[in-house]
């Protein structure tokens, strides 16, 4: 299965008084790698998408699970997939590896929408192509591993 990989930084700010990531910071980085695999991945700057484009991809469902804590100093790997690609809905799935382990395990789905009216529209065909790239491979079939980076 092919990803997008990125390395993130866990920096003081970022910790809470028992000095792991505060839960919501996950979703900040969540939002971040986002942004990288977008103008990285896809080939368009997230700022453009929003201003310009006037296309944004707002989150409708969530589902984290934290099964290692990200403390001040980590740098773990973000590896993201695509577990869903349909006509206006994007599921993304965001793998937080620190020290070859799976510390934080998220899944995030959005809907493509018209910034100006919020109702949903088609993922342009060009964006499509590159997150289709992205697919799991379907429930038990197997791929080789790549990576997109």
């Amino acid at each position: 299965m092919r990803t997008f990989d990125t390395q993130i930084r866990v920096r003081f700010g970022h910790v809470d008084p028992a000095g792991i990531a505060y839960y919501p910071r996950i979703f900040e980085y969540v939002h971040a790698v986002t942004e990288e695999l977008w103008e990285l991945h896809v080939g368009v700057r997230y700022d453009h998408l929003l201003q310009v484009e006037k296309i944004g991809f707002p989150l409708v469902h969530s589902e984290v699970d934290f099964r290692v804590p990200l403390v001040f100093g980590d740098r773990p790997i973000v590896r993201v997939s695509a577990f869903h690609l349909g006509r206006s809905s994007l599921g993304l799935h965001f793998r937080f590896e620190k020290e070859g382990k799976l510390a934080v395990d998220a899944r995030m789905t959005t809907v493509c929408s018209d910034i100006g009216t919020l109702k949903s529209r088609p993922i342009p065909e060009a964006w499509r192509a590159k997150l289709a790239l992205l697919m799991e491979p379907a429930a038990g079939t197997q791929g080789p591993a790549e990576s997109a980076r």
